[in-house]
């Protein structure tokens, strides 16, 4: 997807929750694909930095629903609504440390609504045949 234009965009303007309990603006940019739609493309970006996060759509999607007692995801994304479910949760960990992000749960409902009328759930893998078929010739020429 790198260098293309995304099928479906959406900015949203979230906070980096701190330790101390404040917060550092951020802009998220979730990026859709059709041509690979199991993912969504998140591209953090703050003052002084910027992080890009592949998230499978499926786990954003389950996120959207979930509650701070059961997040979607278990490993290094974990995503929820907060107690006030105009917001959404989102927990990153990786190899620099972890994260926690606070957003409005709206523009995620509504880019992931997108993506489904375009790639309905559970369609996927027919979208994908042509990429799998190309790799396969890949690996078995190598």
């Amino acid at each position: 997807m790198a260098g293309s234009v995304p099928d479906v965009r959406e900015v949203v303007s979230m906070h980096l929750v701190l330790s101390d309990a404040s917060v550092l603006p951020i802009r998220a940019e979730l990026a859709f694909d059709c041509a690979d739609p199991y993912t969504v493309r998140v591209e953090f970006t703050g003052t002084h930095s910027s992080c890009t996060w592949l998230i499978g759509r499926e786990l954003l999607a389950q996120g959207i629903l979930a509650d701070p007692s059961a997040p979607a995801g278990t490993g290094d994304v974990r995503i929820w609504r907060d107690e006030d479910p105009a917001f959404l949760l989102m927990a990153l960990s990786g190899v620099e440390g972890d994260a926690l992000l606070a957003g409005p749960a709206e523009p995620f409902a509504r880019f992931i609504s997108a993506t489904t009328a375009l790639v309905p759930f559970g369609s996927e893998s027919s979208r994908m045949e042509d990429e799998i078929s190309r790799l396969i010739v890949t690996l078995l020429d190598a």
